[in-house]
């Protein structure tokens, strides 16, 4: 098959985002439809132009298939942006706020009729139009109507009066008091802003054509991208887009297929990402049928169908109210991880879903209530000492070991430094300038933007941009210098004539090399903060209080498990799991929920260095037992993987439960042995830690047949699942309770 541009495009944008991540990773691929109209329908949409290519990227490796995405045309008449965005075959949609304009003079309502505007120095009938919008800013909260009529320059008639988006983000509450009082207060009228009206009809009949060809569409629902820790309010336009296609063509039948997007730190470099598929969902036929009956039915058809998408993609993203709640809920999440202990990124992903769906479920129960300030006090108490939580169990042995390899770790810091240097400063002229540019375009987004928090979602794009922008001419530029230095010192001609091919393939590799090198660096930096705190004079008191109080709020943490698990799953005692206070020596390779092979010294030179040469770790000296677990400092590439699952996640704002469907619905080469799930691991773990070691609140393994002693907050049993790419199925399935007034989700 002949490669195309579309393609060739991919292509190029999959080194660059490999590139910026460190780890992408697909979960449940397996879910992609291989033929037929597919929506892939994302969220949260956190990265601005980043998704869409991610998104797109995982779907054609995994499946051969081409995705068409929806991009607002304003982005399309950028230059790079849209000379990308057409390479890539998108579909430009206008969208009403980037074509507006402010509105001559200031406008008020009628005293006594609130649909009539009047206004004073305002030009109506050159400015106006039927149908546009007429918008209020920030301090009114971005109240804005619909024109019905234009009276004259100085006189408008509204259909509806000013309404203004709850609290909620999904609902709206008229806002005709909020501007008389606004207006009161100014002893005037306010300033304004028109929006015209959009006719989409070239648009969707694009989509139309794509989804009748049996292509792929993919939509970010939201309509923008953000930053908020939970999803926007959904448009309809995704539903006008199947029904409308379906309505058109009866024969024809669409697939809806929710995507979750889930970043780790999604603004900076070498962060993570996981992208999740979720199970594709059919158009019901009767809704097909109300929508081409037009007026209210259209209206309720869309309406139904887009809670249905909103309902999906629960299942694969993560949300939560407020960020105080994902802080919570992340330091649920490390109590409940064993020291020492790693899990994949597609296992932090599940673990924080469903850590959110039982917290959510009763987070006005007195007892969650108290866990919520015991964890708060905690992450404060860690703030105070400069400690991770990972990091504790690490901090509390100091003496002539702890100052050995702190020796040992500044001169391993200096030596990958050393190596990284030479490509630091030949490349600094590409990452200061794209970091400086990058706030400057955040601080922009923000102005403009009613919905953004902070405007990190256009961080990593402006970065990735001005990276692109830079880095050619910074490479002419050292050729040129390359070139003339040659000749200036008497290089021979056939070096000379060569040296701009010298520094374009060689600097590219250079760059490549520091950044592994500093990647290691960066490693072993992160490990050194608990040696230093080892090393201050009656630190080690506090951090024993600290550790003693990390596991008492593990052993709540489990009571609270134990009392509302079963309340919430029926099979939860059957499938329920164990927190261990410390994770056992691995038997085998790949072994502890996916952590490395420490035994090779292959996998990573170094690693096996600090542990051989100097005894940190467990695997190394079999002979420590597991009731020490401060025996074990960690080595720096431990420290590094730890806090990539223990901080990442406070920059990143994603999903919630995720209700898987029954295996059986999955192919039988999906269907795999438990043995071989990626919590299998975890699993034995945890049950191998069910006994108290006499008087040190320190867990054992257990004898075989041993009863479990506690399980995991209301998602204990955590299902096989395809980490690695979509390969293998589900083999489990968790039932929920239904109960009155417990709807599909929170």
């Amino acid at each position: 098959m002949a490669i195309t541009v579309y393609e060739i495009a991919l292509a190029f944008w999959r080194v660059v985002i490999n590139l910026f991540f460190r780890e992408i990773r697909p979960r449940g691929a397996y879910n992609i439809p291989r033929s037929g109209p597919v929506l892939f329908v994302g969220a949260p949409h956190h990265n601005q132009f980043l998704d869409p290519l991610l998104l797109s990227s995982e779907v054609l490796r995994e499946s051969g298939r081409r995705v068409a995405f929806l991009i607002a045309a304003k982005s399309m008449s950028r230059r790079v942006i849209g000379s990308a965005a057409r390479l890539m075959e998108s579909i430009p949609v206008a969208r009403a706020a980037d074509s507006a304009v402010k509105g001559a003079g200031t406008i008020r309502l009628h005293p006594e009729d609130p649909l009539v505007v009047l206004g004073t120095g305002t030009k109506f009938i050159n400015q106006g139009k039927i149908r546009m919008t007429v918008q209020f800013g920030k301090e009114v909260g971005f109240a804005s109507a619909e024109v019905l009529e234009i009276v004259g320059d100085e006189e408008l008639r509204l259909k509806k009066e000013f309404q203004i988006t709850g609290k909620d983000e999904r609902t709206f509450v008229n806002g005709t008091a909020k501007v008389r009082l606004q207006c009161d207060a100014t002893g005037g009228g306010l300033s304004y802003k028109l929006l015209p009206y959009v006719d989409q009809k070239e648009m969707y009949g694009s989509v139309y054509t794509r989804l009748k060809d049996g292509g792929c569409i993919g939509i970010f629902p939201e309509g923008g991208s953000h930053d908020r820790t939970d999803l926007l309010p959904l448009k309809a336009g995704v539903t006008i887009m199947a029904l409308g296609a379906m309505s058109a063509d009866p024969s024809l039948k669409v697939k809806i297929v929710p995507v979750g997007l889930s970043y780790f730190h999604p603004h900076k470099f070498r962060s993570r990402a996981v992208v999740e598929f979720g199970a594709p969902m059919d158009v019901p036929p009767e809704l097909v049928e109300e929508f081409g009956k037009g007026g209210k039915e259209k209206r309720e058809a869309c309406q139904k169908l887009l809670d249905l998408i909103y309902d999906g993609l629960k299942t694969v993203t993560i949300r939560t109210p407020d960020w105080e709640t994902l802080m919570v809920i992340q330091a649920g999440r490390r109590l409940y991880k064993a020291p020492g202990q790693y899990l994949t990124l597609g296992q932090t992903v599940e673990l924080n879903k469903r850590f959110i769906e039982g917290y959510l479920h009763y987070q006005d129960e007195p007892r969650v209530i108290a866990l919520r300030e015991h964890i708060i006090k905690y992450n404060r108490k860690l703030r105070d000492l400069g400690l991770r939580d990972h990091q504790v169990e690490r901090a509390t042995r100091a003496g002539w070991r702890s100052l050995g390899l702190l020796f040992y770790r500044l001169v391993l810091l200096l030596a990958w430094s050393i190596l990284a240097l030479p490509g630091v400063i030949l490349h600094a002229p590409i990452f200061i300038p794209a970091k400086i540019w990058s706030h400057r375009k955040a601080k922009e987004a923000l102005a403009a933007s009613t919905v953004k928090i902070a405007a990190r979602d256009v961080l990593a794009t402006w970065k990735i941009l001005v990276s692109l922008a830079a880095t050619p001419m910074l490479y002419l530029f050292y050729a040129v210098v390359a070139t003339f230095l040659s000749h200036r010192w008497g290089a021979p001609w056939s070096v000379t004539r060569w040296m701009p091919l010298y520094v374009f393939v060689g600097l590219p590799f250079g760059a490549m090399s520091a950044l592994k090198f500093g990647e290691a660096a960066m490693d072993v930096l992160k490990s050194l903060r608990p040696l230093f705190i080892n090393l201050i004079p009656g630190n080690n008191v506090q951090i024993e209080a600290l550790r003693k109080r990390r596991a008492r709020l593990s052993e709540e943490l489990d009571g609270v498990i134990n009392h509302f698990g079963p309340q919430i799953f029926e099979d939860f005692n059957e499938s329920r799991l164990l927190p261990a206070a410390v994770v056992p020596p691995s038997s085998s390779a790949g072994a502890s929920g996916g952590a490395d092979n420490r035994e090779n010294i292959f996998s990573h030179p170094m690693n096996w260095l600090d542990e051989r040469f100097f005894g940190w770790s467990r695997s190394s000296k079999p002979k420590w037992t597991r009731s020490e677990p401060s025996s074990s400092i960690g080595t720096p590439y431990d420290s590094d993987q730890e806090s990539v699952t223990d901080d990442a996640d406070y920059d990143q704002v994603i999903g919630i439960f995720q209700e898987h469907s029954n295996n059986s619905s999955h192919p039988p080469e999906l269907r795999r042995s438990r043995s071989r799930s990626s919590y299998a691991d975890l699993q034995a773990i945890k049950k191998s830690s069910s006994k108290e070691q006499g008087g040190k609140g320190v867990r054992t393994p257990s004898s075989v047949g041993s009863p479990p002693v506690s399980p995991l907050l209301a998602m204990s049993s955590l299902p096989s699942l395809d980490l690695d790419g979509g390969d293998e199925g589900l083999v489990h399935r968790r039932t929920r309770k239904t109960e009155k007034g417990d709807g599909d989700g929170p």
